[in-house]
């Protein structure tokens, strides 16, 4: 069975023929007044089985508001079938889904893989070549305002498509907008590119890096080692079994330029953040939907956060109490040489007055 969180759902049928305009003129409805597609027609198209196209839809519901898909009623239903003069669909079968022409634009962002691919082309294709039969149909309807309406919406439904298909290209390619950083998308475990996006992330920081992470490991500090010189790096995390002291000790020994060290997380934080030079001009933070240990070994998202502003105390919570930890060790080390120093003295003198009292 499927997972939920597949990106894709394998088609199941075979391959459909490329769409050309005489079936695709068979497959347009018009349902309350609104020229539509049905899912199972579109499922068909793209090579999918029709629980699957619509899980696929179901994955990406945010997409696709009510002008974009809507239920069947039961009345729909029924004109429908007398309509096309068939029962095959039987009594049983779910109300089907209809696809208004921004919601089929949409789909064409949602459904992957060189059959998508095609199809989509085409139906871009027939949907500009069909406006002539698109304002036929409705010339009494609309009148010369709303037929001059459709070519516009129609021109610029063709032209947004190409620069979304375009824009989809480039993050699939490098899984970063460089200008911005804002998206990092890591998809279907490749290491590589996963482990790109967070040596750049820690080679942004130019003074210190906060790391709050419950599954760090020895992966962690070697991406780590993108930091740059003078940078202060500080782990926050309630498991330190992964990362020893010899591997802390090793990472200082081959970056004497960088520091690290690390602090409880008290229980506090289930997410994971990469804070990015604290109360500087530069400060960046980034919320990363995996520990950077399994970067690449499943589908993530990294996003930069806007409003720091609304974590900053729980991250100066973390720095004072690093801060208040090392000052209290200190102070046990002081204390505990100034008591090794007394028992020393002590000592001495014991063995002083041993000496004067001819012991």
């Amino acid at each position: 069975m499927a997972k939920k969180n597949d990106m894709a759902v394998a088609p199941v049928k075979s391959e459909f023929p490329l769409i050309d305009e005489t079936l695709l003129k068979s497959r347009i409805y018009t349902i309350r007044g609104l020229k539509v597609m049905l899912d199972a027609d579109l499922a068909e198209i793209y090579g999918y089985e029709t629980r699957f196209f619509n899980r696929q839809v179901k994955n990406n519901i945010d997409r696709f508001a009510e002008d974009f898909r809507f239920q069947l009623s039961e009345d729909e239903m029924q004109n429908l079938m007398c309509k096309k003069c068939t029962s095959s669909w039987g009594g049983t079968r779910k109300l089907p889904y209809a696809f208004t022409e921004q919601g089929i634009y949409m789909l064409m962002t949602v459904l992957k893989g060189d059959l998508a691919i095609r199809q989509s082309m085409a139906l871009i294709r027939l949907f500009k070549q069909m406006k002539d039969y698109i304002i036929a149909e409705n010339r009494n309807l609309l009148g010369y305002d709303g037929i001059a309406q459709i070519a516009v919406q129609t021109e610029r439904n063709t032209k947004d498509i190409a620069v979304i298909q375009s824009d989809l290209q480039k993050v699939m390619e490098n899984f970063v907008d460089p200008s911005t950083y804002k998206h990092f998308l890591i998809l279907n475990g490749q290491k590589l590119e996963a482990d790109v996006a967070y040596a750049q992330i820690y080679g942004m920081a130019k003074k210190s890096l906060l790391v709050v992470d419950n599954y760090v490991d020895i992966k962690t500090l070697n991406l780590l080692r993108n930091a740059r010189k003078g940078v202060s790096i500080l782990i926050a995390s309630d498991r330190y079994a992964r990362i020893t002291d010899d591997m802390l000790n090793d990472f200082r020994a081959a970056m004497p330029g960088v520091s690290i060290d690390t602090v409880s997380a008290a229980h506090k934080f289930h997410d994971r953040y990469i804070l990015v030079d604290f109360r500087t001009k530069s400060e960046k933070l980034f919320h990363c939907g995996a520990s950077s240990k399994d970067a690449g070994n499943k589908i993530t998202t990294i996003v930069q956060l806007d409003d720091v502003d609304a974590y900053r105390n729980m991250f100066k919570e973390l720095y004072d109490r690093h801060r208040m930890f090392r000052t209290m060790q200190q102070l046990s080390a002081d204390a505990e040489k100034a008591s090794s120093a007394d028992m020393t003295l002590n000592e001495i003198n014991a063995e002083i007055a041993a000496v004067r009292s001819g012991k």
